[in-house]
């Protein structure tokens, strides 16, 4: 069983600050520990279900943030960000037979977490096919396109819930849930042994979870928070204004949206 996980911070039990998430502050040392845990339960729960390999991208900020002495022989770890469209989601092909999310967050413009963003704090809102979408959301639909099944997530009480919604049949580990500025939280031991748990059943169970499903076409509007952005997105081929602030861009193909995705972001 070859396994990919996709690990993110600001769904990790216990964060509340952006501090907590920046790899040059002090506090990110304790809280780098903290992702580095749950990582490390899920890969403890899908070797307990049989994996044999996994794959590990540390997706946030620099993509350097996990304690790599501490992951275990049978993982590779994928750091730092190679350009490629697939983005929080690259190394994952074909060959995997699931994927899994850990320390992932809610979507830009709810409250469900404080530190909610979708990919740059420049997006104000992403809107696909009609609905707000999270990084979740995208990711989920890049593993379905390579036929990967998504089956477990970590994260914050929003995102398990739209994760649920997206994904039939997934299995989710609630960490943490924000009110305004603050966030309620499991303590780590509690969620760490819940996403042990959780991934080993989700991966036994896993002909209960189906693919999310992959619409014929794909439109992604951007809203930027700062008309400048939209401005320079807009130069993108393919792109069309959606307003002051907004870029759009549709494709049948949804690697093609990734790309776009990849670039009017930037």
């Amino acid at each position: 069983m070859k396994i990919f996980i996709s690990a993110d911070i600001e769904g990790t039990a216990g964060i509340q600050s952006w501090d907590e998430a920046e790899r040059t502050h002090a506090d990110h040392r304790e809280f780098r520990e903290l992702m580095t845990g749950e990582v490390l339960a899920a890969c403890e729960g899908a070797r307990a279900a049989g994996a044999t390999e996994i794959m590990i991208k540390d997706a946030h900020d620099s993509g350097r943030n996990l304690n790599l002495e501490r992951m275990p022989p049978f993982a590779r770890i994928v750091r730092g960000w190679s350009g490629h469209p697939d983005a929080m989601m690259f190394g994952i092909d074909e060959s995997f037979d699931a994927a899994l999310y850990t320390g992932y967050h809610s979507k830009a413009g709810v409250e469900d977490n404080p530190l909610a963003h979708t990919s740059t704090l420049r997006i104000s809102r992403l809107i696909l096919n009609g609905e707000t979408a999270s990084e979740f959301t995208l990711n989920a639909l890049c593993a379905a396109r390579y036929g990967v099944r998504s089956v477990f997530l970590s994260g914050d009480e929003g995102i398990c819930a739209d994760a649920r919604a997206l994904v039939p049949g997934i299995a989710t580990v609630e960490t943490l849930k924000g009110v305004g500025s603050a966030t309620i939280s499991l303590a780590p031991a509690a969620a760490r042994g819940a996403i042990c748990e959780g991934v080993e059943q989700a991966l036994r169970d896993g002909a209960r979870q189906a693919l999310p499903p992959m619409p014929e076409r794909v439109e992604i509007v951007i809203e930027f928070s700062n008309p400048v952005d939209a401005y320079r997105a807009s130069w993108y081929p393919g792109v069309r204004r959606h307003g002051p602030r907004a870029v759009a861009f549709a494709s049948n193909d949804y690697f093609e949206v990734l790309r776009a995705f990849r670039f009017m972001k930037s």
